[in-house]
Order: structure tokens, then C-alpha cells, then sequence
């Protein structure tokens, strides 16, 4: 993350992840004295304070993996109260299970478990209501936040005041504006003064209790403009430049340089590194786990395999991973081993529209294969892929050599991502889709709403779609 931006989101994140954790053990003390009316008679008092730290870890946890607070400043109430329940039954759902597991949940209280929940949702609702009301309507007008001037044209002064006024942030306040092509000083836009032209526009920023400038001017104003930041620059402000390219979507892109050069870093992926290194760990667990259950699978499959037909046990096939790089995808072989070379003659009775290829009743496909399908057990071996990080456990599909030569610049974006043994494909019932280009638009929605939550609830609903045998073929 750009510096610029990181005193705004580094307050944000870790205040919201402090106040998040005094609301839990507050919300825990006041539950348990509600029980008991005293600390001194807690009864189970280690199983109490196991389940409190419990709370807390979770909390932690689910704060940074999850980065549920990101949208905080914007969330309504109706959004901040759902936001603030999931949290709390996240949390104490979670704890409820690790005590089960660790066979302490009969001396564990239910009524305090009970409480807790309660306190705790309206407690977060009003603390996070009172935070974000504070540091909305109080610090953002105290002498502490940032003091901003816009500097523009008269044709743009409005919609540019209004807009800034409009946006929730916390940190700066617009206090007033410059306009350099006409002489308005002593006017008012919207609630803010014309303070300065472009003759004393300079003077005015000397003299003045400013932080921080907008510049909004035509490009045809560029050398004005260079001359104009660095003098703001050499007054030890912060400059912000309009590039008047709405279009592109500039939302995350950042500012720095590149071999020597100034640049704007553009990217339509705005994943933060620290949960994509969480997600790679969940990988290798998971994997581990897998491979485990494939070599036990393997011991029954490999024979019935070799029994029904000549070939290998693992099919290897060459795919396309992340950013077009190539790996060997490991399955059980499902087909007759020159599958490969009878799809020619099949290609047209595909029954998918576009580049990937489906057939229900394929001929190339063996009775044992069929079952191994209908119970994806052939996918298991992908587990090693996961392992090596050819794959992730959630992602989107890896597609074959041939269909890759095909694309074009709408379906490459596919391949930003690592592909996963599983996605947004797979649990919507891939059996039932007819259309590459549905499967493209799962996987593109996958990629812009990524987060550790959203792989956690894919994992769970592909337990579901594996056990009842849902989609797959």
C-alpha cells in the first residue's frame, strides 16, 4: 500500500481490531458476572478462561483473515448490525465447536455463552456506532485532521466540492478552494469558500493551516500544474493530482516508480499479500491432509482401474496455471487411455457452448472411471498440485493447452489467479452449466470478491456438493 494512503488505513484497521477485542473480554466479564454476580464464584473457572481466550484469539483471527471492518466508514446501520452478528456468531459458534471438541463443553455454561452473544452484538453495534460517528462528525472537524484546499476550474469547482464533501473519510476536511481561471474569492460552493486565483494562490497556502491539496485542472494546464505540486511539495504538503481517468477504474492502483521511471501501477487484482500467504498456508495444510486420503484411496482404485482397462493410474495432462504458466494436472484416469486421441471425433457432439468440452454419455469414459467421477474421487490426486502450488484449494479452473490458444483478453483474466481444485464452478452445479462463458463469469466474480471467508464457505459447500453427489459427472 502506497505510504500516502497507510496512516489512514493502518489507524482504521488496527483501532477497529483493538476496540473489537476490549468488546469481547468486556462483553465476557460482564456475561459471567451476570451468571454468577461475582468473579470469586465462578464455578469451572478454567473452563471459563479457556473459552475467554478462545474468544479473543477468534476475534483476532477472524479480523485479520477476514478484513470484515474494510468497509466500515460506508456500512449503514442495517449493514453494521449484520456485519457486527456475524462476527459474533462466527466467534462464539467457533469457540462452542473447540470445546466440544476438546470434550469441555458439558462443564461449560450455557447461559453465559447465551449472554455473552447478546451483550457482545449490542455492545459492538453502539461502540462501532460511536467510533464511526466520532471520527466522522468530531475528529474530521478538529484542529488533529488533515486540512485540505481545492484547487480548479470554475467549470469544475462544484462537482468537484461535492464530491469531496460527499465521501466518508475521516481524516481530512475540506476547508476551501482556489479557482484559477476566474476571480471568485469571497465566494461560496456549497458550503465552502473561494479563498484564493491564481496570482495569490501560492501566497495563500504560505500563510495558511493546510495539510493537504486537490488539483483538478484540463490537462491542456500540465506545466502549470508540474510547477504548481512542487511548490506545494517544497511547503511539505501533501499533493493529491486529478488524472481525470474515471474510466479506468484507479480505485487500489498506486503511485511510485519503476526503474527509475514515475508510474501509476494499474491492476484489476487489489489482493492484500498478507491473507494470500494465509491462504497458501491453508493450502499446504489441506493438501497434506489430502494426500494422505489419496494414498489410501489409492490402494483400492489403482486396482480396479488396471482391471478394466491398460494404462497408467494417474492421468497426467498438461494445463495452464497462473498467468500462463504450464504444469501437469494429476487425476485417477477416468477414460480409456487414448481418450486423448478420440477427441477429435467427438468435438461435434460437444454439448458446451464455447471452448471447453462436454459430453454426458462419453464413450471414452470407463464404468469405474464413471464412478470416480460421480464421487470426484478422481480429483484427489490434485492434491499433490496443491501441495507443489501449481494450485490452490479454491480458485478458479485450469484450462487445457488448447483452450488457452484460444482465448482472448476477456478470458485471460481467468488466469490472474492461481486455479483451484474447486470455485464458484464447481458448487453451482457444473454439471447443469451448457456455457464457457457462464463458467468464465463465475470464475471472474470469484476473483473480484476474493477473500479467506469466501474460500472457507466454497470449501464447505464442496464437502456438500461431494457428499450428496451434486453436479458432478
Amino acid at each position: 500500500m502506497n505510504s500516502i494512503y497507510r496512516k489512514s488505513r493502518v489507524v482504521t484497521t488496527y483501532s477497529l481490531i483493538l476496540i473489537d477485542l476490549l468488546v469481547v473480554v468486556a462483553s465476557y466479564c460482564l456475561a459471567l458476572l451476570f451468571k454468577f454476580h461475582s468473579f470469586s464464584t465462578v464455578d469451572n473457572v478454567s473452563t471459563h478462561l479457556v473459552f475467554g481466550i478462545l474468544l479473543v484469539a477468534l476475534s483476532l483471527l477472524y479480523s485479520i483473515g477476514t478484513d470484515w471492518n474494510r468497509d466500515f466508514f460506508i456500512r449503514g446501520y442495517y449493514r453494521e448490525f449484520i456485519a457486527d452478528l456475524k462476527h459474533v456468531m462466527v466467534i462464539s459458534l467457533s469457540g462452542v465447536v473447540i470445546l466440544y471438541l476438546g470434550k469441555q463443553i458439558s462443564v461449560m455454561n450455557r447461559l453465559v455463552v447465551g449472554v455473552f452473544m447478546v451483550i457482545e452484538l449490542l455492545m459492538m453495534y453502539a461502540v462501532h456506532l460511536g467510533f464511526k460517528n466520532f471520527m466522522l462528525a468530531i475528529y474530521k472537524k478538529s484542529i488533529n485532521s488533515d486540512k485540505l484546499m481545492v484547487v480548479t476550474t470554475s467549470d469544475r469547482a462544484r462537482k468537484v466540492i461535492e464530491q469531496i464533501n460527499a465521501h466518508k473519510d475521516w481524516n481530512y476536511e475540506l476547508t476551501c478552494a482556489a479557482i484559477l481561471d476566474k476571480d471568485m474569492k469571497g465566494s461560496m460552493i456549497d458550503g465552502i469558500e473561494i479563498v484564493a486565483g491564481s496570482n495569490d494562490l501560492i501566497d495563500y497556502a504560505t500563510q495558511s493551516m493546510l495539510d493537504r491539496v486537490f488539483i483538478s485542472l484540463p490537462i491542456e494546464r500540465i506545466s502549470e500544474v508540474r510547477d504548481m505540486i512542487l511548490e506545494f511539495e517544497a511547503m511539505g504538503m501533501l499533493c493529491h493530482y486529478d488524472i481525470e481517468m474515471e474510466e479506468l477504474g484507479l480505485e487500489g492502483k498506486e503511485a511510485g516508480s519503476f526503474a527509475g521511471f514515475s508510474v501509476l501501477s494499474f491492476s484489476l487484482q487489489n489482493m492484500d499479500y498478507r491473507r494470500l500467504l494465509i491462504k497458501r498456508f491453508i493450502d499446504i495444510i489441506g493438501s497434506i491432509f489430502g494426500m494422505l486420503i489419496t494414498v489410501i484411496l489409492y490402494i483400492f482404485v489403482a486396482p480396479a482401474i488396471k482391471l478394466e482397462s491398460k494404462g497408467p493410474v494417474i492421468f497426467k495432462q498438461e494445463r495452464i496455471g497462473k498467468n500462463g504458466r504450464r504444469f501437469m494436472i494429476y487425476k485417477f484416469r477416468s477414460m480409456y487411455s487414448d481418450a486423448e486421441q478420440r477427441l477429435n471425433e467427438l468435438k461435434e457432439k460437444n454439448e458446451m457452448q464455447g471452448l471447453m468440452f462436454k459430453m454426458e454419455d462419453d464413450p471414452r469414459i470407463t464404468k469405474v472411471g464413471r464412478f470416480l467421477r460421480k464421487t470426484s474421487i478422481d480429483e484427489f490426486p490434485q492434491f499433490f498440485n496443491v501441495f507443489k502450488g501449481d494450485m490452490s484449494l479454491v480458485g478458479t479452473r485450469p484450462p487445457t493447452v488448447s483452450e488457452f490458444e484460444q482465448y482472448n483478453v476477456h478470458y485471460r483474466r481467468r488466469l490472474s489467479i492461481t486455479p483451484g481444485l474447486t470455485g464458484l464452478w464447481q458448487v453451482s452445479g457444473r454439471s447443469d452449466i451448457t456455457d464457457f462463458d457462464e463458467v468464465v463469469k463465475l470464475d471472474l466474480e470469484y476473483i473480484d470478491h476474493w477473500s479467506l471467508s469466501l474460500d472457507a464457505k466454497l470449501l464447505i459447500q464442496t464437502v456438500g456438493v461431494v457428499l450428496f453427489r451434486k453436479g458432478s459427472k
